[in-house]
């Protein structure tokens, strides 16, 4: 096959990825239900819904659970597919230079991925991030939370934003926005008592 032939049949797919995920971007606030992109919905977590206790390691390997923060903290859980990927990084560093304005708001950001503790090690390092980063090896808690695949390949980028009584005020879901995650959990902090 020409080269220019496959180089046009990867610009189709590309374009068509593209467009499929920027269609399948989902934000649900409190007051404002949307549908969903993730694919494994049979645990689909809604607004009001409670949210499923998790029990994971860190980047240093201290296990980290939801319950530490009940009736403590609100808790901004991201889950994203891959450490050092562009996506996931821009990611990162975006809640990493609004961390202040989680912490004023009252809220802990954690991140979730299925890379293993040492990959979450050098992440933060690389990065400076002064959050949480949860290994999340056989994807157990993506799965409580109805974190699917897009497209039916890559893991999920969801966001959560769960109050002090562990009841979830946003879901956001969007492959591609990465930044849209941040502003989303912010507007809805701001929006909680």
């Amino acid at each position: 096959m020409p080269q220019r032939y496959k180089t046009f049949i990867l610009f189709i797919l590309g374009l068509n990825y593209y467009l499929v995920s920027c269609n399948t971007e989902t934000s649900q606030r409190s007051g404002q239900q949307a549908g969903s992109n993730t694919s494994n919905m049979a645990n689909k977590i809604e607004i009001g819904s409670k949210a499923p206790e998790f029990s994971l390691p860190d980047q240093s390997g201290k296990r980290v659970n939801l319950s530490d923060y009940l009736g403590k903290s609100n808790l901004v859980l991201y889950f994203y597919p891959k450490d050092e990927s562009y996506g996931c990084t821009k990611e990162a560093c975006s809640f990493r230079d609004n961390y202040e304005v989680f912490k004023q708001a009252g809220a802990v950001v954690i991140g979730v991925s299925s890379d293993d503790i040492a990959s979450h090690q050098a992440f933060a390092a690389n990065h400076k991030l002064p959050f949480i980063l949860l290994s999340d090896k056989d994807k157990t808690v993506a799965d409580k939370y109805g974190v699917g695949k897009s497209l039916g390949v890559l893991p999920g980028r969801v966001t959560f934003v769960i109050d002090k009584q562990g009841i979830v005020r946003l879901v956001f879901s969007s492959q591609l926005n990465f930044e849209k995650h941040i502003t989303e959990a912010i507007e809805t902090l701001k929006q909680m008592p």
